[in-house]
């Protein structure tokens, strides 16, 4: 784990978090073939479209990827490991991979961002935790909203056993990302901790939601306000928003979580909305000059890109933030906050009067 405490920057500068592994990987257009590589050249099922399989099939793909965002200025690479967790390698029949899938990802990811660390200048790992291809509190069955496809406690074990095995090849941060249902992410959240009592040493935590369309609310109906209350108690290292949205339609609620979060936030949005080929037309000029100008209203601290963006958006928007101070994380509330869809906040009470 690199040494440089990550917090000491991102007090000082904004921090570039790196672009779209799947867009790089769907640039090299593989075909069955190129996933399974030798070693699973005999699988049972298809496996294409399993990104994370590249990891140990393609390894050199997976790092050249990852050369290639840090030399465009990112210095936070996340890990190729967004689907390494048994409930999504079920559909591969892959889940025997996950402690390996992730530990491999790490490796690369780590060898790429050592090889072009500085003293002056260090990289870090994230181990990235995707939010699986269930959800813990909607039904996928119109007929049945009781129905779960899978539980609280299924969903932790498959979290727990991705995070030890990012905790353990040893990455600089976790980041559990793209929460679409908040009840998954906190099935995560108690995952990550409960493995304190493994004896890990637990690294600090990034947490960014997902607001899947304009009506400016997750999957499962909540205000980016509520998402930050909701996720409060973990004392993340930092919270934001990624994916879904492009930089044009997240501003408003990347401002609306920086005015309540008592943390650093994060963003990380599309290259634009997809277009009518599933798409992005967003050009790295045009992505950057969003995010710049989010730097220019102190609303972040650290900036990224997720679907359809590449090395040219990650160094354009890496340009438009060097040197602009990142945004100033307040004092820590300390005042009563809940929330269910909206987040309620307890009337009369200040800072001060809590102290």
């Amino acid at each position: 784990m690199t040494e440089i405490d990550i917090t000491t920057h991102a007090a000082n500068r904004i921090l570039v978090l790196d672009g779209a592994m799947g867009t790089m990987i769907q640039q090299h257009k593989p075909g069955e073939d190129i996933y399974r590589g030798t070693r699973f050249a005999d699988w049972k099922s298809d496996v294409g479209g399993n990104s994370e399989l590249l990891s140990l099939t393609q390894p050199g793909m997976i790092r050249d990827i990852h050369t290639a965002f840090l030399e465009a200025g990112a210095d936070l690479l996340c890990t190729n490991t967004f689907g390494a967790n048994a409930i999504s390698q079920a559909d591969y029949g892959m889940e025997s991979l996950v402690t390996e899938m992730n530990a491999e990802s790490v490796r690369l990811a780590r060898e790429a961002a050592d090889a072009m660390s500085t003293p002056d200048r260090p990289r870090w790992v994230a181990g990235g935790i995707g939010p699986t291809n269930q959800t813990a509190s909607l039904s996928p069955d119109v007929n049945d909203p009781g129905y779960r496809a899978v539980t609280f406690d299924d969903l932790a074990r498959a979290y727990g056993e991705a995070a030890r095995a990012l905790i353990r090849t040893g990455v600089d941060v976790l980041l559990v990302e793209t929460i679409f249902d908040t009840l998954n992410a906190k099935a995560a959240l108690f995952a990550i901790d409960s493995l304190k009592d493994e004896g890990l040493d637990v690294p600090p935590l990034m947490i960014s939601g997902t607001i899947t369309d304009r009506s400016g609310r997750t999957l499962t109906g909540q205000t980016p306000e509520a998402f930050w209350v909701s996720m409060s108690h973990a004392r993340p290292f930092s919270v934001g928003l990624n994916c879904a949205l492009g930089a044009g339609e997240m501003r408003q609620h990347v401002r609306t979580l920086s005015e309540v979060a008592d943390t650093r936030v994060s963003a990380y949005p599309n290259a634009g909305l997809p277009n009518e080929m599933g798409g992005y037309d967003e050009t790295p000029e045009e992505t950057a000059a969003h995010l710049g100008e989010w730097a220019d209203a102190g609303l972040v601290n650290i900036v990224g890109g997720c679907c359809g963006t590449t090395p040219d958006h990650i160094r354009a928007i890496a340009e438009a933030v060097a040197g602009k101070a990142p945004r100033a994380v307040p004092e820590t509330v300390r005042r009563m906050r809940l929330s269910g869809l909206e987040m309620f906040e307890a009337p009369g009470a200040s800072k001060e009067d809590a102290a």
